[in-house]
């Protein structure tokens, strides 16, 4: 997982399948304990070993991500099709191997009022997807998931090989 993410273990659904595991992860959480102001996500692997005709194998992920966006980019009409291509790209970067993908792409634009007009206009994106692995490499689908929550929070997207340069200058001597 990339390092920004801070990712824990969390109670995981007992009705949806016989078996299930659950995380939780926010980039860069700015209080132990409360959600990021950065982004942060679910990630469910439910297991069911007769295969239910409707997930198309034994696996299914189900899996939310959340990141507050400036409210300018939160009108984009396109920032949904954006939004499912970041997943299915970063999927696909990390070698998931999957079908039957399916989700949402919520955008939330917001503005306060009375007591809470001080907090003005807002915005923020969610996605809520499912899919099926194929194979027993569940690895890259939670290393997708982390990277897509990552660029929803605005972070670049990693690539194997390239380092990131850091935002601080050294002044030359």
């Amino acid at each position: 997982m990339r390092p920004e993410l801070v990712v824990n273990e969390i109670p995981a659904p007992g009705n949806l399948a016989p078996f299930s595991i659950a995380m939780a992860a926010d980039v860069a959480p700015a209080r132990h304990g409360s959600d990021s102001e950065l982004g942060t996500g679910r990630f469910i692997l439910l297991y069911d070993p007769s295969a239910p005709d409707a997930w198309g194998g034994e696996f299914r992920v189900v899996c939310f991500v959340q990141a507050p966006l400036e409210t300018d980019i939160g009108l984009d009409p396109f920032l949904a099709d954006v939004t499912w291509s970041w997943l299915v790209d970063a999927l696909d970067a990390k070698g998931a191997n999957y079908a039957a993908a399916s989700g949402t792409a919520t955008k939330i634009i917001s503005t306060g009022y009375g007591e809470l007009a001080s907090q003005g206009d807002g915005a923020q994106i969610e996605l809520r997807a499912s899919w099926t692995p194929l194979d027993h490499e569940l690895t890259a689908h939670v290393e997708g998931w982390g990277e897509l929550l990552c660029m929803l929070a605005g972070l670049p997207p990693t690539v194997e090989g390239v380092s990131l340069l850091s935002a601080r200058r050294v002044g030359r001597e």
